[in-house]
This record gives structure tokens, C-alpha cells and sequence, in this order.
């Protein structure tokens, strides 16, 4: 890996219309040309009414709430599923829905998705209206099973289709071929977000709303939009940032639900100081937990709750199944290191394409263990596990790294081999596939093959982009909140991140592996705190050049600058 600095052609233009000099280099090299692509007020987001298919899905819904039908929304075992949970049986509260409840999978006896076993689930209160979110764009089974006991299906969903659609009622998906709707980075969440925006536009037209059924400010579950935004890693375009930007005002006002307030109290994270990287690495991550290890519905009545109280005892849980789940999950990554490394050549790169399966691996978590073989070795990779059930399938999840389509790669790859995958879905950066423990080397060789054609021969593709230097004086306090607030930052608009050249005064490691380190620019001796996570196991020479993000650090009362080390090379 190599610091790269990135272009900041625009940066001018922007400085000069009254931008932070260094703000406008740093939106500048995330392709902002003007003041009003960062403008992340309300009215700036894309009208519902763009969505295709969504006359018909709030046709459905809204005569569903006039009449009191039962609705229950069917969510999936992640946080983007669950927090999509949260915002549509709220949100259909507020719209004056009569009771609705929720459905959600858990992962070792129902699969993925609304599948016919979680379908059949319902049959004890049989719902006239089942409203899916964050799945059932591939759920051609449960929706027929649905159907045939007298239950219409409305699908919302963002993952990429197959060559057919399920036999829905209505189906809300920007991704679908042809939708008309300018941003197709909407988490799940965002989609039913979406529907209720405009349920709430139809049944005020109808007249739905007066003195004694106020309309409600959905606006109020824009937390719970934020979280699972962030938290589903899809690309921050300005829609997404829009949304992830107001949930964030909601939180750091005290605004917040009692579920995401107790997540924040047992991550011992600030809602005032509330960024997207708490939702994306504290905060998502215990929501996560329960649907890798337990049950998510946990995870969505934390969600739900309604008192600090009941809150409080819910996030407890959820903390502490995420500490099992960090333990497991290192001890299962090191596993994965050494199966990887067995993979090179002798003295040569790692396949393009990694696969990898232990079969005492849990299912749960192999997608946190792609993750860090991925980032270890800059590859695509699969990690696999035993399905859990008595079907004797493998499941897989996969993570990818900048210009490599996994989705896309799953299709090429059943399309060279019909019949090799059982299932598959996902979109760019990560995806689930299940198949046959027999199949499993013939996958691998295909994934990997289909890698190598796209990637090429590239020995080192890893870039570590950088906004440039920072003068020691303009590394203050003032910047770093600035730059903070500037965001929200995360996929596909990265955090800024700055280079320089040091003197490493002291270093030293800290619990957990990570370092501590006393840096001294080389250009004018000013000293500067510096933390490196994970690094305990490459200690830095004496004089370096790393790539940082500047940090803030509360010390005994006081607020003071700490640079957050990404990557080191020698000067």
C-alpha cells in the first residue's frame, strides 16, 4: 500500500465562495464542485414518488391502515433489517396503523429473506399485509407461500434482482432495471422510509389526517434511517448523506430514540458528539449481534422501546452478546489468516479470489472474517461456514474491495456453472451465497477465476488516498470539529484523511493491540499525540510517513487533538 494524494481541482472555487480553505480541499477531492452538493437539509431529497412502483405498494398500504387490517413487517438478521423493522412498525403507528407487528428470521432455522418457513410462522395471526424491507427481492418462494394463505405482499427492497421478480403485490426497489429513481445507493431502510413518506402524502389527501389524528413528523425516525444506513456500508451520494445528516441533528439534540440513547450509553459514546463512525463501528455492531449470534428481534425491540428503562435493559444484552461476538470473531479471524496464508504460492501473491471455510466457523460472523482477510490481503473474498440446519449446505458471505463487483461476480459465475450456487444475492461490496459442501472447491476455483479476469495481474491495487499535508498549525481543535461536522463521512465519501512526515519520540502498545505513539514533525519540531489500532505488531521505525485522520481526544476535562494513524511507511 502506497499514500496517494488525491486531486482537489475544485478546491479554489470553493475557498473562494467562503469555504474552510482545508474543507474545500477535502470536498474537492470527493468530487464536490459547489456549496449546494453539501446542503443536506430535508427538502433537498429525492421525492417518493420517483420510486417506481410505489403508487401501487401505497395503494395497498394506506387502505390497509383505513381499514385496521393487520400489517407485519418482515425484516432481516441485519442492522439495515432492523432498524427497517423499527421505522416501519413506528412509522405505521404514527400513520394510525392498528397494531403492527414485526417478523424476522433467525438465521439457523429460517434462512435469509421471507422464506416459506417464516411465512408458515405466521399462520397463528395471519396478517392481511406483509411488508418486506431490506429482502424479499429474491423470495420467490415465501411470497407464493404467502399468497397461498391469503396474504398480499409488498416488497421493499435495494438489493440487485435476478432474472425474474417474486410474485408481489407491489415492489419498491431503486435498483430494480429501468427505475427511475436518480439515487440507487438507498439502504433497505431508506426504501421503507420512503413508502411511509408517501403513505403519509396519500392518506393526507384523503383526508385521513385532523384534530383527532394529527399528522405525524416522520422525521422522528430518522435515527433509526441513519443507523442502518451507515451501518449497511452503502455509498454516502447526497441522499443518503441527507438522511445520515439529519438523523445524526436528531441524536446529538437529544432527540433520539430510547434504543439508540442506550446504545450509546453502553458503547460509552456521546450523543452529542454523534458521528456516522459511532453508528457504523459502536452502535451498528451491537445491533448486528444479535442477528450473528442470538435472535435479532433483541436487537429490534431495543429499537422499539419506550422506555430509558426498558432500553437500557435491552442494549445490556446486546452488549453483551457483542463482546461474545468479538471474541469469537478474533478467534475465528486468526483461523482464517493461517488457511489464507496456506493459500499462497510458495513466495507469490494469494489467489485473486479467496475462499475460505473452517468447519467449526459459525455462520454469523464469517462476514466480519471476509472483511478482515480483505482488508489484510486486498481481495475479494468469501468466508464459509456450516449452514446450522440439517440441510448440510455451506453459507457464505462475502466482502470486496474498489472495483470489483461481488454481486455481479456471483451472477458471472452461475451463469459459467447453472446449478453450482443454491442461492445468491448482495450488491457491490458484500454478498451471501449458500450451496453444497461438496460444491465448495468447484466455487472456489470459479470465484477465483472470475477475479483474476476482472483484476488483472495488479500484484499491489491498494491505494492509501490521502488529502495532503496539514501544517501542524492548522491541526486544531476548531479544524477537527469542523472537519467532523463537515460529514457524514463513510462509504464511498471517506473521512478526510491527511499525510506527513515524523520523528516517532515514543511508542508504546496499549490493551487490545493498538499503539500509542509521540510524533514530532519533521518540518517545524511541533509535538503531536497519535494512536494506531491494531498496530501493536508493527512497530514503527524512527522516522515516518503516515497517512492520519485528526482525531479528537477528552483528557481530564479538556479537548485537545489526537491524529489517528491509517498507514505508515518509512520516510
Amino acid at each position: 500500500m502506497r499514500i496517494v494524494r488525491r486531486s482537489a481541482a475544485d478546491a479554489a472555487r470553493l475557498a473562494a465562495a467562503g469555504m474552510h480553505p482545508v474543507l474545500a480541499r477535502v470536498y474537492a477531492g470527493r468530487g464536490i464542485t459547489t456549496a449546494e452538493q453539501v446542503d443536506h437539509r430535508l427538502r433537498g431529497l429525492h421525492p417518493p414518488d420517483a420510486l417506481g412502483g410505489m403508487q401501487r405498494a401505497v395503494t395497498l398500504l394506506a387502505e390497509a391502515i383505513r381499514t385496521g387490517a393487520r400489517i407485519v413487517v418482515a425484516g432481516d438478521f441485519d442492522c439495515d433489517g432492523a432498524t427497517g423493522c423499527a421505522v416501519g412498525v413506528r412509522g405505521l403507528e404514527m400513520l394510525g396503523a392498528v397494531e403492527p407487528d414485526f417478523v424476522v428470521p433467525h438465521r439457523a432455522v429460517h434462512g435469509y429473506g421471507l422464506g416459506p418457513t417464516l411465512v408458515e410462522s405466521l399462520r397463528v395471526r395471519p396478517p392481511s399485509l406483509v411488508v418486506t424491507v431490506d429482502n424479499g427481492i429474491a423470495s420467490h418462494a415465501g411470497v407464493a407461500a404467502a399468497n397461498a394463505l391469503g396474504m398480499q405482499v409488498v416488497v421493499t427492497d435495494h438489493h440487485l434482482p435476478g432474472a425474474s421478480l417474486p410474485p408481489a403485490a407491489a415492489i419498491v426497489n431503486p435498483n430494480l432495471p429501468g427505475d427511475p429513481f436518480p439515487s440507487k445507493a438507498l439502504a433497505g431502510v431508506g426504501v421503507l422510509f420512503y413508502l411511509l413518506l408517501a403513505t403519509r402524502a396519500r392518506l393526507r389527501a384523503d383526508g385521513w389526517f385532523g384534530p383527532s389524528r394529527p399528522e405525524p413528523d416522520l422525521a422522528a425516525l430518522l435515527d433509526l434511517v441513519a443507523l442502518g444506513t451507515v451501518a449497511d456500508l452503502v455509498p454516502l451520494d447526497r441522499n443518503n448523506r441527507t438522511l445520515v445528516a439529519s438523523g445524526l441533528r436528531r441524536i446529538r439534540s437529544g432527540a433520539a430514540s430510547a434504543g439508540i440513547s442506550a446504545l450509546f450509553g453502553v458503547a460509552g459514546r456521546s450523543t452529542a458528539d454523534a458521528s456516522a463512525s459511532d453508528l457504523g463501528y459502536a452502535i451498528g455492531p451491537r445491533v448486528n449481534a444479535a442477528g450473528r449470534l442470538e435472535d435479532m428481534s433483541l436487537g429490534i425491540r431495543c429499537l422499539l422501546a419506550r422506555t430509558p428503562e426498558a432500553a437500557s435493559a435491552l442494549a445490556a444484552r446486546l452488549d453483551a452478546i457483542n463482546r461474545e461476538r468479538r471474541e469469537l470473531q478474533a478467534a475465528m479471524t486468526e483461523e482464517a489468516v493461517a488457511i489464507a496464508d496456506r493459500l499462497h504460492l510458495a513466495g507469490g501473491a494469494p489467489p485473486a479470489g479467496l475462499c475460505l471455510f473452517d468447519p467449526g466457523w459459525h455462520a454469523g460472523v464469517v462476514g466480519l472474517v471476509a472483511s478482515r482477510i480483505k482488508d489484510r490481503l486486498r481481495r475479494p473474498v468469501f468466508a464459509f461456514a456450516p449452514a446450522g440446519d440439517a440441510t448440510g449446505m455451506l453459507r457464505g458471505s462475502g466482502r470486496s474491495i474498489d472495483g470489483f463487483h461481488l454481486r455481479d461476480a456471483l451472477a458471472e459465475v452461475d451463469a459459467g456453472q447453472p446449478g453450482l450456487v443454491e442461492r445468491f444475492g448482495g450488491h457491490a461490496m458484500a454478498a451471501g451465497i449458500t450451496l453444497a459442501a461438496d460444491r465448495l472447491a468447484a466455487f472456489a476455483a470459479a470465484f477465483d477465476a472470475v477475479a483474476a479476469r476482472h483484476l488483472g495481474a495488479q500484484e499491489d491495487p491498494a491505494e492509501c488516498l490521502s488529502d495532503g499535508e496539514l501544517p501542524a498549525a492548522e491541526a486544531t481543535v476548531a479544524l477537527a470539529t469542523l472537519l467532523r461536522d463537515a460529514g457524514p463521512w463513510g462509504q464511498a465519501f471517506p473521512e478526510p484523511v491527511f499525510d506527513g512526515r515524523f520523528r516517532v519520540d515514543d511508542c508504546r502498545v496499549l490493551a487490545g493491540g493498538h499503539l500509542r505513539l509521540r510524533l514530532r514533525h519533521v518540518t517545524c519540531g511541533t509535538p503531536v499525540d497519535a494512536v494506531q489500532f491494531g498496530a501493536a505488531a508493527e512497530r514503527p521505525p524512527a522516522a515516518i510517513r503516515c497517512a492520519y485522520q485528526l482525531g479528537l481526544d477528552d483528557w481530564r476535562g479538556e479537548r485537545r487533538v489526537r491524529l489517528l494513524v491509517r498507514h505508515v511507511e518509512p520516510a
